[in-house]
Parts: C-alpha cells; sequence; structure tokens
C-alpha cells in the first residue's frame, strides 16, 4: 500500500502531522520580528527540554554537526582526548578528533556492552599530570541500542578535572539526561530524533567550564563559533540563515513534549523500549544489549533467528507491511537488525510493529507460539 510506510527506526523518525502542516507553510523572513518571536519560543523550550540555565544552540546540521561544533571550538593540536567507544558514533568523537589534530586515546568495548566506570576511574587515575583535556562519550549508542550510564561516567570525569563531551543524540526527550544536575560539560543533540521533526537541526548546550576551554581555542570553527551563537541566542536571532521552517516546526513538537513534560516523555519511552524487549524475548529472540539496565530507550538492537537473515526480515516487513527497520552498521550489517521507539510512537505503533514482526517471522520458517510477541508487549504496556 503506498503512502503508508511507517519508520521503526533510529532516525529520521514519524513526525506529528501537526508540525508537518507548520513546516508546509510558506516561509517567513529569518530576520523579521515574526521569526524572532518563534525563536524566543524556541530557546526557552529548548532550556527546559535540555534541562538546563545554559543557552541551547541551533545549527542547521545533522547530530554530527553539533559534535563537530562542541569539539571545533574547544581542541587546539596536541590536546589530550580520551573517548569513550562503545559503538560506531563513539568512533565518530575519535574522527572528528583526530581532525583537530588531537593525541587520541580510545577505551573501546566490544558491541553491546557499556564502558565500566571502575575502568574509566582507573584510567584518569594514572593521568596524574592531568594531561587529558576532554573525554568524550556516547549516552544512547544508536549502532548497537546501548547506553553508558552517564551522570556516573560524567562525575568521574569532573573529579579528575577534564571536561565531558557527551553524544545526546539518541537520548535528548527520549531518556533522562541532566546537563546541570549530571555535570555535562557539553551536550549536543539532533532534530530528526526524539524532537519530532525532520533532519536539519542540530542542537549544542555548553556550561562555564566548557566556556573557559573555548577562550583558549586558538582555531575555532568559523560556521560554529560558540561566541557567534550565544550573541545571536541571546538577541533571538541566528549568525546565519537558518532552517527557517523547520525551526517553526520545531516549536511547535517543542510545545507538545513540554505540554506531556519531559519527565513524563521519557517514561514513555522507557515503557516502549522495556515491552517491546520483552515482546523480542517471547519470540525467542536474542537481544545484542541482554541487560536491560544497560539498554537504550530509543533503539533495540535484536539478532535474527538461525536460519532467517537479517536482509529477509527487513525486505518482508517492508513489502508486506510497510514497515522500516534498520539494519547493522559496519561490522553489524546484517548480524543484527534494529528497530526504534524514538520520538512520536505510540502503543498502536509498537503493537502493529510487533505484530508485524510476527507474521514475518512465520513467513520466513521461525518457531514459536504466534502471538506470543503482541501478548506480552500489551501486557507489559498495562504495567
Amino acid at each position: 500500500m503506498k503512502d503508508k510506510t511507517f519508520l521503526m527506526i533510529p532516525g529520521p523518525t514519524p513526525v506529528p502531522e501537526s508540525v508537518m502542516l507548520e513546516i508546509a507553510k510558506h516561509p517567513i523572513g529569518h530576520r523579521s520580528s515574526e521569526f524572532s518571536s518563534v525563536l524566543e519560543e524556541v530557546y526557552a523550550n529548548l532550556k527546559y527540554v535540555f534541562q538546563t540555565k545554559n543557552d541551547v544552540f541551533m545549527y542547521t546540521a545533522s547530530g554530527t554537526g553539533a559534535m563537530c561544533a562542541a569539539l571545533e571550538n574547544l581542541i587546539n593540536p596536541g590536546d589530550k582526548v580520551l573517548c569513550l567507544v562503545i559503538g560506531n558514533f563513539g568512533n565518530r568523537w575519535a574522527k572528528i578528533a583526530q581532525s583537530r589534530g588531537a593525541d587520541v586515546e580510545k577505551i573501546e568495548v566490544e558491541p553491546g556492552e557499556v564502558i565500566s566506570p571502575e575502568v574509566l576511574k582507573d584510567r584518569l587515575a594514572k593521568d596524574v599530570n592531568k594531561e587529558i583535556k576532554i573525554v568524550t562519550l556516547t549516552h544512547s549508542e544508536t549502532s548497537t541500542g546501548a547506553a553508558n550510564d552517564v551522570k556516573t561516567l560524567c562525575s568521574i570525569i569532573r573529579e579528575h578535572g577534564a571536561l565531558s563531551v557527551v553524544d545526546g543524540v539518541t537520548s535528548v526527550c527520549a531518556m533522562p539526561c541532566k546537563p546541570d544536575e549530571w555535570g555535562i560539560d557539553v551536550l549536543v543533540s539532533g532534530s530528526q530524533k526524539g524532537f519530532m521533526i525532520p533532519p536539519g537541526l542540530a542542537f549544542l548546550t555548553a556550561n562555564e567550564r566548557a566556556w573557559k576551554v573555548y577562550e583558549q581555542c586558538k582555531f575555532p570553527s568559523f560556521y560554529s563559533d560558540w561566541g557567534a551563537y550565544k550573541k545571536s541566542t541571546q538577541a533571538n536571532s541566528t549568525p546565519f540563515t537558518p532552517a527557517v521552517n523547520l525551526i517553526v516546526g520545531l516549536n511547535t513538537a517543542l510545545k507538545m513534549i513540554k505540554e506531556e513534560g519531559i519527565d513524563e516523555v521519557n517514561a514513555r519511552h522507557k515503557k516502549h523500549a522495556m515491552a517491546l524487549r520483552a515482546a523480542i524475548r517471547a519470540l525467542n529472540l536474542k537481544l545484542l544489549v541482554d541487560d536491560d539496565n544497560h539498554a537504550s530507550y530509543a533503539i533495540t538492537s535484536i539478532l535474527p533467528p538461525d536460519g532467517v537473515s537479517v536482509p529477509d526480515i527487513r525486505k518482508v516487513l517492508k513489502q508486506d507491511y510497510d514497515i522500516v527497520v534498520a539494519n547493522g552498521q559496519n561490522q553489524l550489517k546484517d548480524k543484527i537488525f534494529r528497530m526504534g521507539t524514538l520520538g512520536f510512537v505510540c502503543d498502536r505503533d509498537l503493537i502493529a510493529s510487533v505484530g508485524a514482526l510476527e507474521a514475518t517471522l512465520i513467513k520466513l520458517g521461525h518457531e514459536f507460539t504466534p502471538g506470543i510477541g503482541v501478548s506480552t508487549l500489551i501486557a507489559e504496556l498495562k504495567k
């Protein structure tokens, strides 16, 4: 059936119709008082969503653009950067740091695992001369579905004295993430995830500790320079031409999030993720991240059953039910498939998706009790 595709991937995520209607309107001038009023609301609501008193900058970019905006305004050539890697996007921090001439060291774990606080504490304790300037880490690792204990890790980093720079691209608006309370120095995110709008906007917030390091940056980025964005943000403006229609749509999406409540939004994501994980186990399938305490609320990575391939699962789901799930990335390609529970997803969407997955697995010859996945899901959703 045409025009009925449903995305159950880590991004882009489904967009509310009210948001799409706002985006579809004729653009307004980005230097007009009308747009300035929109920006005033957006900037205030971004602080609410990020749970910070600090400014939140908007870049016309993907989440990777915000990652670049973070490190390109902090790093000088030769700076020591420690990258905590639990998947593809943790490695992206390392690549960006290397591109700025940093001396990069990695603590890397196997796909599906998370960073041990003890391992981090031991490594930083050995840095007696405080050479490590920045520690990068991922909150919700989209490539595996694992989630670091950012609160604990950032407290360890703060005790050492380095800056913590956190990828919250799929955690902000999906999982508790409190930069002011947890001591996160720099936090970034992206629009096509929990914010419920299409790709094209990226967000960054930084605290006073990070600003002091920024002031020592010899070659800050021109386009994403923090100083330019701070000046414009405080004037309810932007330093360059922004994605006007996306910001107008974001304004509506943020009002929806605020009306529901950020704590309630996070709780909804947790409920959906844990219900999906229970349903998957009921279907005799294995999860890449076995421990629920280490699982992302945004994305769940699933191993295919013996004798059934990931490409076949994805193909049948798309052709027969118009539901799109994601393949694995890099070394996990064709080894896992990933189902998103991120953004504008409701109970109905999960029930339909698990039902479609059941029908797909039956068609492909996997044995389980028909209906067990859906019934398990519904029972979990009622809790």
